[in-house]
């Protein structure tokens, strides 16, 4: 199982007294449920969500949703992890230039479709009859988000971020390795302690291309994080662990963006207040 410590540890950091923070990872989700892609480098838009992430899910039976008139669903109304754990034996990515997915299961390719085109859309939605036929409440049936809307858990889940440290901490808790793409983050960050990430909430951070990032809430955690995104097995109680060390479902922050600007791996996050503090003395 992988775990925290496996991911580069860029560690605590302060420069002249302000809080300095890097970003350890970048990962987008094109497919609600689905397996993560690495990112280098992304580049956030005013107001908008995460460059490619949760662009497409698939509805398990009618859900209702309306291309046209786009409202946000319950996520139990799609596969996910919190119900499908069989869902992380598979490795997929996405492919923009060519608008396909791509889907292996146990090392090799098991389907492929261009999700643009009906016949593409079709052949993902027969491999998942044939994978989880048992778990199926209807027909499967991939949706693409309209422009302006993702397939989020939260209404205004733009943009979110895991603090390592608290991971780590949390590893303590639960007395096992914690894997910190249990928690299915766009952005990973070190030099914070543990939990205090809770503190940047109504804060921006600015990052050194001009990007602002609004904090907004914290992230409330189900059950989905009690599965090993490599094996599939459910294996931990997270929720239940985190209310029972700390009384709170939390882990995680969402901002939004408002103002865009390109991020990379091992670039540093400030609180905006730190950056004019630090101008304001120059």
């Amino acid at each position: 199982m992988a775990c925290a410590s496996t991911l580069p540890v860029i560690g605590q950091a302060r420069i002249h007294g302000r809080m300095s923070i890097q970003i350890a990872s970048l990962q987008r989700y094109p497919v609600k449920g689905l397996s993560p892609e690495p990112l280098s480098s992304a580049t956030l838009t005013k107001g908008d969500y995460f460059p490619g992430d949760r662009l497409f899910a698939i509805e398990n039976g009618p859900a209702g949703f309306e291309p046209d008139n786009p409202q946000h669903q319950p996520k139990i109304k799609f596969l996910m992890l919190m119900r499908n754990e069989s869902l992380a034996r598979l490795k997929t990515r996405y492919l923009d230039s060519i608008t396909t997915l791509f889907i292996e299961q146990g090392g090799r390719e098991v389907a492929r479709g261009d999700l643009s085109t009906p016949g593409g859309r079709l052949a993902i939605e027969a491999y998942f009859r044939r994978f989880m036929p048992k778990e199926l409440r209807g027909p499967p049936k991939v949706l693409a988000a309209p422009d302006g809307f993702r397939f989020t858990d939260s209404r205004r889940g733009f943009v979110s971020l895991i603090n390592l440290a608290s991971v780590r901490e949390l590893e303590n808790v639960v007395g096992a390795p914690v894997d910190p793409l249990r928690f299915r983050g766009n952005i990973h960050i070190e030099g914070l302690a543990p939990w205090a990430e809770f503190d940047l909430v109504g804060q921006v951070l600015t990052a050194p291309s001009g990007l602002r990032l609004k904090v907004t809430k914290r992230i409330e955690r189900c059950a989905a994080t009690n599965v090993d995104p490599d094996t599939g097995v459910r294996d931990l109680e997270i929720p239940k662990s985190l209310m029972k060390a700390y009384g709170h479902f939390d882990c995680g922050i969402y901002a939004e963006v408002l103002d865009g600007g390109v991020i990379e791996t091992g670039d540093s996050l400030e609180r905006e207040q730190d950056a004019q503090a630090q101008f304001a003395f120059v």
